[in-house]
């Protein structure tokens, strides 16, 4: 049977997260940290009801570096908005676990600090731009520098409230690419890593999200059994953790939430795929993570789908060109099983290099639909930035 490339290759996530309100992006106003008491999360509840998702201060201060850059009066007005906007700070290595006890000091009470934990051995076992600095083996590194060292500091802030999402990419490259040797080499690591990281990150002001790829992933027919077992299977062998909501899809993606009939509708093997946005990606994975025995409510990432019909394939996931920033955070999405619409990947931050020379380079990221020149994973692209900001829908 023929799937798109993206069934057989990763989609990378990069080093590249009160009262009621309907948006998600307000900027935190000068008050104490945290709560007068400690918080308690109902995860069987929608929480983005009640908390904002908070504008983290690095990327804020990322952005205002990027504002300050811009000649252009009227883009560097549409630009500092974005310092605004909630969105996931990326724990993506055990250097980096020291920006969030800072990250916390501005957080108010009727906030909700997203983390994405991002550090598994072996990690992105099916791309080079974003392999992470623990190799195959140094699970118990993961456990007790990285997972141990984060649930320390999060049971030090009990009266902060906090959303995380686990480990972008890993269980659905076992899905999907089990038959590169990188993959099964990672394959016990990631199970257990992830399970390990939602047993311990199960406390009462957290509240857990699962990575889950997107539609043009585990959309397709014959991966959207195998993908919510696989995810189910962690989720149970954690212990079933109260605090787990569901999973996170889309998380540094391109897919439209309702986009008809998708953008890759017409492609000749799309009669495989149903899932031809996230929207119908969670009408039928959502079913199917529940008969798996899996808590199935979902967090989309809409960051940087603002702008479709960029990509020639599904699996092009590397610094597509063209693209615009996405409808801001907000809990109201018209789905039951969509929690909110967050901004996980920090807009600007790039995917990986386009310089086919280095060591992490990717081909994916030199593809005609990749912008170049881009730098290496995580680091900060100042035009394409401006990109995003140009082309943003809704606009700025």
């Amino acid at each position: 049977m023929k799937f798109s490339n993206s069934a057989a290759l990763a989609f990378a996530a990069t080093t590249i997260a009160a009262p009621s309100t309907p948006t998600l992006q307000e900027k935190p106003r000068a008050v104490q940290a945290g709560c007068a008491s400690a918080v308690t999360l109902d995860a069987s509840t929608n929480v983005w009801k009640k908390y904002t998702l908070h504008a983290n201060k690095f990327y804020r201060t990322e952005v205002e570096a990027a504002v300050a850059a811009i000649s252009d009066s009227s883009l560097a007005a549409k630009a500092a908005k974005v310092a605004n906007v909630g969105s996931f700070l990326w724990l993506d290595s055990i250097e980096n676990i020291g920006k969030l006890e800072p990250a916390l000091e501005d957080v108010p009470c009727n906030h909700i600090l997203g983390l994405v934990i991002y550090d598994l051995p072996g990690r992105d076992c099916a791309a080079k731009a974003s392999n992470g600095e623990l190799a195959v083996g140094e699970l118990s590194r993961y456990k007790t520098e990285y997972i141990d060292v984060i649930v320390k500091i999060l049971k030090a802030h009990p009266k902060t409230a906090f959303a995380l999402v686990i480990e972008p990419d890993s269980l659905p490259n076992l899905v999907t690419n089990s038959d590169l040797q990188t993959c099964k080499d990672s394959a016990s690591g990631y199970r257990d890593g992830v399970a390990y990281a939602l047993r311990n990150l199960n406390l009462p002001n957290v509240v857990m999200y699962i990575d889950a790829g997107h539609g043009g992933w585990l959309g397709w027919d014959a991966n959207l059994k195998p993908g919510a077992q696989e995810l189910a299977k962690a989720y149970k062998a954690a212990g079933s953790p109260k605090q787990v909501r569901g999973i996170a899809t889309n998380v540094a993606g391109w897919n439209q939430w309702d986009l008809t009939p998708g953008e890759f509708s017409k492609a000749s093997d799309a009669k495989y795929n149903k899932c031809q946005n996230e929207k119908l990606y969670l009408d039928n994975f959502g079913p199917a993570l529940k008969s798996a025995g899996m808590p199935n409510h979902a967090i989309v990432d809409t960051g940087r789908n603002g702008v479709s019909g960029l990509r020639q394939e599904w699996g092009n996931w590397c610094n597509v060109n063209g693209a615009g920033f996405g409808v801001r955070p907000t809990s109201s999405t018209g789905h039951d099983l969509a929690d909110a619409f967050v901004w996980v990947k920090p807009g600007g931050e790039s995917d990986g290099t386009s310089d086919s020379s280095a060591t992490r380079y990717d081909s994916f990221c030199g593809k005609s639909d990749a912008y170049q020149p881009s730098p290496e994973a995580g680091s900060w692209n100042q035009d394409y930035f401006e990109m995003l900001v140009k082309n943003a829908k809704p606009s700025f």
